[in-house]
């Protein structure tokens, strides 16, 4: 099979396509024939260890010391269970399907084996498999930590970074929840951000929200404090009475299967858009790297893997 391969630690170049066996399904895994991926942020970070030193520490020792031992990234996938390992039984071969795994990768590839109950679930039918690969990453963290802060009907909310993987689907999940969204971002994302559903829109290239009268039940920090540590310093000034902060980088986030599926609910009846920036082909992957890399995707940078 074709697949992507991280040859160590560094920038896009690092990465190189190769032929690789396709891999056997063990007790309880499937073979997922991948038709599409996304790069995510989470893709760079670990691609180039951009982390602080006693972190990139860590994680040399966690996941291999001059590059990753499992050199074949990427977290999400859309596509067809391929085959079945002894005593898989939840999944038929054929069937369509979406699914992320933050620990295993191995999604830049034509196949991939992972546990059948780990966070797989049906493809809507409504999606194409480009679509599909683009809700389960931002579409769970934004879930998860929505759901930490008790995010409820009526409440104000805004989410800071709005326009990617993360908040584009924050915008979507808040509103589905009943409360209010403001979303802030740049000028060139400020249509895409307001038809995602939020009921006003920040440009934070003419317009500090910290500076206005809005006070806000939840702020949602959905870039992270690498991005967002000098705009959300003052944040708590423009907090309701008990309102809260939260970032996607507040703790390790606890996925569950059973939101997989509810995004997929969601998106089948219209109530949760992927949004994709753009589209490459596997053998563009380095390109798709540099474009992540540049900090200004709006929503997903998707990989065909046809």
């Amino acid at each position: 099979m074709q697949a992507v391969v991280c040859t160590r630690y560094g920038p896009p170049e690092v990465l190189r396509l190769e032929e690789l066996a396709a891999p056997v399904p063990k007790k309880n895994e499937v073979r997922i024939r991948i038709l599409a991926t996304a790069v995510t942020s989470s893709d760079c970070y670990l691609r180039g260890l951009r982390m602080n030193p006693a972190y990139r520490m860590m994680a040399r020792l966690a996941i291999g010391w001059n590059g990753p031992r499992q050199p074949v990234l990427g977290m999400v996938l859309s596509g067809e269970v391929d085959s079945l390992g002894p005593d898989a039984t939840q999944f038929e071969v054929g069937q369509r399907v979406f699914g992320f795994n933050r620990h295993l990768f191995g999604t830049y590839a034509q196949y991939v084996c992972w546990p059948e109950d780990g966070l797989i679930a049906p493809r809507p039918a409504n999606l194409t498999d480009e679509e599909a690969a683009a809700i389960s990453y931002g579409g769970l963290l934004a879930l998860h930590f929505l759901r930490r802060a008790g995010v409820r009907a009526g409440q104000s909310i805004l989410v800071f970074g709005a326009s990617g993987a993360v908040g584009t689907s924050a915008v979507q999940l808040a509103r589905h929840f009943g409360a209010e969204v403001t979303g802030v971002c740049s000028t060139a994302n400020v249509e895409l951000v307001a038809s995602l559903g939020a009921a006003r829109v920040v440009d934070y290239t003419v317009e500090d929200f910290t500076d206005g009268t809005e006070r806000y039940d939840l702020i949602f920090d959905a870039v992270g404090k690498r991005k967002s540590a000098v705009a959300l310093r003052h944040c708590r000034q423009v907090l309701a009475p008990d309102g809260a902060c939260i970032s996607v980088d507040d703790g390790t986030p606890k996925l569950r299967r059973e939101d997989l599926v509810l995004l997929g609910e969601l998106a089948a009846k219209g109530e949760l858009r992927p949004v994709i920036d753009r589209t490459y082909a596997l053998d563009e992957i380095v390109d798709a790297h540099r474009y992540v890399d540049t900090g200004h995707k709006r929503g997903n940078v998707v990989i065909s893997v046809r």
